[in-house]
C-alpha cells in the first residue's frame, strides 16, 4: 500500500495524556495517519491498546518517570520521530477573592505548584528526554500543546495562562537551539473546543465563580464570540499537529500555531 500524503507511516509518536480530551483525539489521528503512538499517561493498563496505541505509565512532574518512559519506547520501538507535550491542567484562580466569597478558589501556592508542575515542568523533563533520543538519529519534531490563554490571558485563569505562555517561549527558545540538528519545535495555541470529559462540573463551578458569572452564565454564543461562528472540533486539532509532525511541515519551526476559529489574535 502507497503511504499517505503525509507519510508518517513508521514514525514513532509519543502523546503525554493521550488517554482522554485532546490528547486522545491527537493521537487517535496520528494513527489514523500511520505513526506509532505511545499514550504516556497516568491512567490505563500498560502495553498495547485496542485502538492501536501503546500505554506506557508516567507522570510527567517526575523526571525519572520520564526518563523511564522514554527508556520503554525505545526498548519497544527503537526511536522516537514526535513528541507531543499534551498532559496539562487547569485550576480556574483568580489573584485575589475580591468577593471574599469563595476562597478556596483564590491562587494558593499549592494549585500554583501543581499547575507548573504538570504544564511546565512537565514538558521540559518530556522534551529534555525525548531530543536526547532524537539527536542519536538527527531528526525529530517537538509539538508543544499550549491554548488561546498563553497568547491572550484569561480571567480567572492567571496561572494556567502562564504556564502555556512558557510553553510558546520554550518553543521559541528550543527551536533555535535544536534547529541546526535537525529538530523542529512548534506550538499551537487551541481556542474553544468541543466539550471533553475533562470539563467537569467542579471546572465549571470554579470558573463560573472566576468570571463572576453562573455556571449557566458560562454558556457562549459562538456566533458573537468566535469569528467562524462554532467551537473548534478535537479532530481538527489532531489533523493540525498530524500536519505539523509530518516532513510536509518541514521548514516550520520556532512558531505558535492559533487554532480558534478567528477568536485571538495570536
Amino acid at each position: 500500500m502507497d503511504n499517505s500524503w503525509l507519510n508518517l507511516e513508521g514514525k514513532v509518536a509519543i502523546v503525554t495524556g493521550g488517554s482522554s480530551g485532546i490528547g486522545y483525539s491527537i493521537a487517535k489521528e496520528l494513527i489514523n495517519n500511520g505513526a506509532k503512538v505511545i499514550i504516556s499517561d497516568l491512567v490505563g493498563e500498560e502495553g498495547p491498546q485496542a485502538d492501536r496505541a501503546y500505554l506506557i505509565k508516567c507522570d510527567v512532574t517526575n523526571k525519572e518517570s520520564v526518563e523511564q518512559m522514554v527508556s520503554k519506547t525505545v526498548a519497544e520501538f527503537g526511536k522516537i520521530d514526535i513528541l507531543v507535550n499534551n498532559a496539562g491542567v487547569n485550576l480556574p484562580r483568580l489573584l485575589v477573592d475580591v468577593k471574599g466569597e469563595k476562597p478556596q478558589y483564590e491562587l494558593n501556592e499549592k494549585d500554583f505548584d501543581f499547575m507548573v508542575a504538570v504544564n511546565q515542568k512537565g514538558p521540559y523533563f518530556c522534551a529534555q528526554a525525548a531530543a536526547k533520543e532524537m539527536l542519536k538519529h538527527g531528526k525529530g519534531v517537538i509539538i508543544n500543546v499550549a491554548s488561546e490563554a498563553g497568547q491572550e490571558g484569561s480571567a480567572g485563569q492567571s496561572c494556567y495562562s502562564a504556564t502555556k505562555g512558557a510553553l510558546i517561549s520554550f518553543s521559541r527558545a528550543w527551536a533555535k537551539e535544536l534547529s541546526p540538528y535537525n529538530i523542529r519545535v512548534v506550538a499551537i495555541a487551541p481556542g474553544i473546543l468541543e466539550k471533553t470529559g475533562l470539563r467537569t462540573d467542579a471546572y465549571n463551578e470554579a470558573l463560573a465563580y472566576t468570571r463572576g458569572v453562573t455556571v449557566d452564565g458560562l454558556s457562549t454564543d459562538y456566533s458573537k464570540s468566535i469569528p467562524i461562528g462554532r467551537e473548534g472540533k478535537l479532530q481538527e486539532v489532531g489533523d493540525l499537529v498530524s500536519y505539523l509532525a509530518s516532513d510536509k511541515a518541514s521548514y516550520i519551526t520556532g512558531t505558535t500555531f492559533n487554532i480558534s476559529g478567528g477568536k485571538s489574535r495570536g
